[in-house]
């Protein structure tokens, strides 16, 4: 992420600061978030000592990356001894492991570079579940019944505008399994699915820009966080890249 994170920072002339969290599996979950946090709190509090102002600061993330950018952006919401982020940067980010049979998943199942059995065991082996994975997982729920009206809300296909659908979505009926509710519960953490935080954080998230591209199996992930921001008055930027692909940011820095 060198080179990345020089490009950004020559082209915007702003300051970037890369944090250098520890990783799994030597490291196992939260400690990613955790450190994340510990760095953004720390620099919040010492930026001017690196010439930044304090009120100019932006979370950013890519990917997972993204996934942590908007936990910890949701951690500080409540944070009355710090200043306000300005704003959150979500590339593609990964928001949500409780459906992976929305119209991205099915569109780009098998597009490079990240396959949606990718995605299901980078995303179980991250919270260091045991549990063999295979595209049926994509057909199962773990929502209990209870629970469903609550979740089914912020994770639908229905919160998916139809242009997003035309390149071919096929509605399934799910079955439900109380079994891997109890194995996965981790997943309804909105610390690995922040599209999950309840809507009294969601409404004080600071202004928000969003990248999607049209070829990402992680593409209506953005598309549904961008829906629930704006639901909540959440100023939103956001920019679809119709030939863009998962990781096209790279290309960019090159």
């Amino acid at each position: 992420y060198e080179r990345t994170c020089r490009c950004l920072a020559k082209r915007s002339d702003s300051v970037v600061v890369s944090v250098g969290y520890r990783l799994a599996p030597e490291h196992p979950y939260p400690t990613q978030f955790e450190d994340c946090l510990t760095a953004t709190i720390h620099f919040l509090r010492t930026a001017q000592d690196y010439g930044v102002d304090p009120s100019r600061i932006i979370i950013c993330g890519d990917s997972s990356g993204g996934t942590l950018a908007a936990a910890v952006a949701q951690a500080l919401v409540n944070r009355r001894d710090l200043p306000k982020p300005r704003a959150q940067i979500l590339i593609y980010p990964f928001l949500q492991g409780l459906n992976f049979n929305l119209p991205s998943h099915q569109q780009n199942n098998t597009y490079p570079v990240l396959l949606r059995k990718l995605t299901i065991v980078f995303g179980l082996r991250y919270l260091n579940i045991n549990l063999p994975v295979t595209e049926s997982l994509a057909k199962l729920t773990y929502i209990p019944e209870d629970l469903q009206p609550k979740y089914q809300k912020w994770v639908s296909p229905d919160c998916i505008p139809h242009e997003f659908k035309k390149r071919g979505y096929t509605p399934t009926t799910t079955t439900v399994s109380e079994e891997l509710y109890a194995m996965l519960k981790p997943v309804f953490d909105p610390v690995f699915s922040p599209l999950l935080a309840e809507d009294s954080v969601i409404a004080q998230l600071p202004e928000t820009f969003i990248l999607t591209c049209e070829y990402d199996i992680l593409r209506d992930d953005g598309l549904l966080y961008k829906k629930r921001l704006e639901d909540h008055g959440i100023k939103v930027t956001w920019c679809h890249l119709q030939q863009g692909f998962h990781g096209v940011i790279f290309a960019a820095a090159l």
